[in-house]
């Protein structure tokens, strides 16, 4: 039997159809929800997702991550500094670290003279530039691309909260040590006395 034959052959044979259709189509649909959680990842997912280049994280949750890391890095180390007691310490970053990725890129140029019977002359430059990422294979054949250099983000502000900031020698010891350990404007920082 034809579709042909489907189709012309009166009502029943379009309600035949048009059920083998709708019954189609509910099966292709629960086939797309069909997910098994194993599907590999094409490379254009990998090298093209927010993640990837986020260091596996959104953007808001990648600079929190960093901040709470400066932060928890300057405690351990204001707490070494004699009389200073219990420190707590916040860092605000004006954004995430930022990745450079390693881009090939291919420069054309095409140069045209034209010659009028005048006697004029006209020349003309044509410059193409292309660039390709940078990409290499990676264990289970995903491809990354090449990291040519990571930008570190500017600390916008740094707020130092310890038991012995009360006294005025130690409080300028923790200005001075948060200063150079992550190399910070002055007016960026503030150290108080924390609250007994």
């Amino acid at each position: 039997m034809k579709l042909r034959d489907l189709w012309g052959g009166g009502k029943h044979g379009r309600q035949v159809l048009l059920l083998a259709m709708a019954v189609l189509g509910i099966f292709l649909l629960l086939l797309g929800h069909l997910d098994t959680g194993t599907r590999e990842a094409k490379p254009a997912d990998v090298v093209g997702s927010p993640e990837v280049k986020t260091g596996g994280k959104p953007v808001s949750l990648q600079i929190q991550s960093e901040e709470e890391y400066l932060a928890q890095r300057l405690e351990n180390l204001l707490q070494q500094v004699s009389g200073v007691g219990r420190v707590d310490v916040s860092v605000r970053l004006e954004h995430s670290t930022t990745s450079e990725y390693a881009v090939n890129t291919t420069v054309g140029r095409k140069i045209s003279d034209e010659s009028s019977e005048s006697g004029t002359t006209r020349v003309t430059t044509e410059v193409s530039e292309s660039g390709q990422l940078v990409v290499v294979r990676g264990e289970r054949g995903y491809e990354i691309p090449v990291v040519e250099r990571e930008l570190a983000s500017r600390v916008t502000g740094v707020l130092v909260v310890a038991e012995g900031a009360r006294d005025p020698a130690i409080k300028a010891e923790l200005f001075r040590a948060t200063r150079v350990a992550l190399g910070v404007e002055p007016h960026k920082i503030l150290v108080l006395p924390k609250k007994f």
